[in-house]
């Protein structure tokens, strides 16, 4: 087993949930939820037999909802602030709290929560959670906090636009005024539960969270959300850092209350949203207190990469360099070749950035919006997690070729699965039935085989060599539809090769003398299996002389290769 780190993003909220009703705009008590009792040891152990290292729980943290859950002593929130019936997991309402959703009993929803965190230990299974650090929900209050902890926003002097020492960001003298109905928001009454509401009112009116410093959020503004300040003055753009904010403080405090549960790591919701210089402060205090913690960055501005990578973070998304690139390859809008430009722009810091083909924000691989297969996605899976020594992120479903093709609700049709509506997953649902179709069977047979070829095999912890640049396009090698590359530790060599392509292919493969010398590999003829297929052919590999191999549409070889054996004389009888 190598280092390599493998993600496992559950929705947690959709995981577990069996529920096959999928009324659109269903209620929870309607459309159900999963919990994390769903979690049990079979669960956990089928994730880590397919080969995952760490399990992100996604939607953990008490988060707006128009679910009421007054009963337990939990605030009720204003629908025309929460979007979607089950709400925004990334509009947190309390901090020190779990999703009550996630509960089989909502007044022991803490206990069942570090329940199983301790179960997912136990079988070697590291655990990830949101930290969500930019902005919080538009009613926040904590219940859950801590004795002497004060509530963000508790102290604020609300007649100050901007103060160092405030949580949020105001706009004195006006009230709250988006551009939709404030009893019931964008989504309209006959998608609210309760008749005839209030108006929601705030004021003074908070700064939205997508950097919006005024009180009139649009509908496609993250309007059910709140700036935090974290002393970055925004009419000014000069950080006020001495003395240290209260927010810094009060969100450490945060982070070192889930370490303190145990917490195996941090995905950072929007990290580059907040200051590097706070990033600093927090990740030191944390990591001192709590070794082998990881905080994985949600970052898209590549010019900040290294700046948020020296602020302490050990892992940043590679979304617009190899995701976009990898999607436009897969789509066939983009050449194959481009994959070596968008890993060599990172390839300073290359064991930093974890690459994935979908998460919670982005689209299905299967769905109409992306690729429309799930096959289609496969030598961009391949590529993705084995040519490099850096993390892997698979969202769940993607292993069955889930298509995301469902109009839940707030969320409508777009190929992505809701985060904002009561829903389960069609995939999930037969895959935990044992009615997955043929097809949903085989995407899962080359999704575990690829992971499991990333954790067991020894060549994926060492050299990386990207064969490309010795194999311009040619009739016996398209560069805009396939993709080569060479594994190697010790005496573990892997020929990796993808075809992107639509039709089968013979390909031939130049494997240079400087690969040869650089990876100190023998040149010689030898018996190699193809990992993926099960597949053997002897292959002979001599510097500046290619292999041929046919390599089926839309999927890879991945050849391990081993000394040939001599053959034996036959003996006559």
């Amino acid at each position: 087993m190598n280092n390599k780190l493998l993600i496992y993003q559950v929705f947690t909220r959709l995981y577990g949930n069996r529920n096959e009703t999928r009324k659109q705009w269903g209620a929870y008590t309607e459309n159900g939820s999963g919990k994390f009792n769903d979690f049990d040891r079979t669960t956990l152990k089928h994730i880590k037999d397919m080969g995952f290292s760490h399990i992100w729980f996604t939607g953990v943290l008490r988060h707006a909802t128009q679910t009421d859950y007054s009963e337990y002593g939990i605030p009720r929130q204003h629908p025309a602030v929460v979007k979607g019936k089950a709400g925004s997991p990334y509009a947190i309402c309390d901090y020190y709290d779990v999703d009550p959703d996630l509960a089989v009993n909502v007044d022991k929803r803490m206990e069942e929560f570090e329940s199983l965190v301790s179960r997912a230990h136990k079988l070697g299974l590291k655990v990830i959670i949101d930290f969500v650090p930019n902005h919080v929900a538009r009613q926040y209050k904590s219940i859950a906090k801590p004795e002497g902890v004060k509530d963000l926003g508790r102290d604020d002097n609300v007649s100050d636009g901007f103060n160092p020492h405030n949580n949020f960001y105001y706009c004195p003298g006006e009230h709250f005024d988006p551009y939709f109905d404030l009893r019931y928001g964008p989504s309209g009454a006959e998608h609210c539960d309760s008749a005839n509401l209030q108006p929601y009112k705030e004021y003074p009116a908070k700064s939205t969270g997508n950097d919006r410093f005024t009180s009139s959020p649009h509908a496609d503004d993250w309007y059910e959300t709140v700036k935090l300040n974290y002393g970055v003055d925004y009419w000014t753009r000069i950080g006020h850092f001495n003395p240290i904010p209260d927010t810094w403080n009060k969100m450490t405090d945060i982070l070192l209350f889930w370490a303190s549960k145990g917490i195996d790591g941090f995905r950072c919701d929007m990290a580059e949203m907040v200051p590097t210089a706070f990033w600093s402060w927090a990740i030191d205090k944390v990591k001192y207190l709590h070794e082998g913690i990881i905080f994985v960055g949600e970052v898209y501005d590549p010019n900040q990469y290294r700046n948020y990578l020296n602020a302490g973070f050990d892992y940043l998304y590679d979304k617009v360099g190899m995701y976009d690139t990898m999607r436009s390859v897969i789509c066939k809008s983009g050449s194959a070749a481009y994959i070596t430009k968008a890993w060599q722009a990172t390839d300073d810091i290359k064991d930093h950035m974890l690459y994935f083909l979908e998460n919670h924000d982005e689209q299905r691989v299967a769905s109409d919006f992306f690729a429309a297969s799930a096959r289609k996605g496969i030598p961009g899976l391949v590529a993705s997690v084995l040519m490099q020594s850096n993390p892997f992120m698979l969202y769940a479903g993607e292993e069955y070729g889930e298509k995301g093709m469902d109009a839940e609700g707030f969320s409508g049709l777009d190929g992505r699965t809701t985060i904002f509506d009561y829903w389960s997953i069609g995939s999930l649902c037969r895959a935990a039935n044992g009615t997955l179709t043929q097809e949903e069977q085989e995407i899962y047979d080359i999704h575990q085989k690829v992971l499991n070829i990333a954790r067991k095999e020894k060549a994926i912890d060492g050299e990386f060599y990207d064969l490309m640049y010795v194999n311009p396009s040619s009739e016996h090698f398209d560069h805009d539809h396939h993709y080569a590359f060479l594994r190697k530790k010790d005496n573990s060599t892997l020929l990796i090769v993808c075809n992107f392509n639509d039709n089968d292919a013979e390909v031939s493969v130049n494997i240079p003398q400087h690969a040869i010398d650089f990876l100190n590999i023998k040149e010689k003829k030898y018996n190699t299996t193809d990992l993926l297929t099960g597949e053997k052919m002897q292959m002979t590999v001599k510097g500046d002389q290619s292999v041929t191999m046919t390599i089926a549409a839309n999927s890879a070889r991945v050849w391990k290769l081993a000394t040939a054996e001599p053959r034996k004389k036959k003996t006559e009888e």
